[in-house]
């Protein structure tokens, strides 16, 4: 992991980036935590949100980037996440803190 992501546990994670789930179409960066809490009512308890957040390999320092977003209500979105592309609805997305370096203009 670069000085860049590194962090003790006392710094606030939101203040090092946002929500996945906010990204737009070209937004790259690298994912800096992963977690169950999305700020929604979930079908999905926290843990195994994250337990599958984590299997499909949205892990801390992994690079990240929105591909495509869905037609109507930009939902579902299509991410590159290193060499793999991934598939997930932006309530999911939004349990995962991106630290982004580039935005579309």
């Amino acid at each position: 992991m670069s000085d860049a992501l590194a962090f003790d546990s006392s710094t606030d994670l939101a203040s090092l980036g946002r929500s996945l789930g906010e990204a737009s179409r070209g937004d790259a960066g690298v994912i800096v935590s992963v977690t169950g809490q999305t700020g929604a009512a979930e079908a999905v308890e926290a843990d195994e949100l994250e337990r599958r957040l984590l299997e499909m390999g949205f892990v801390e320092g992994a690079h990240v980037e929105v591909l495509h977003e869905g037609l109507f209500g930009r939902d579902p979105i299509a991410v590159r996440l290193d060499d793999t592309r991934v598939a997930l609805r932006r309530r999911e997305a939004s349990a995962v803190t991106v630290k982004f370096d580039r935005t579309p203009t």
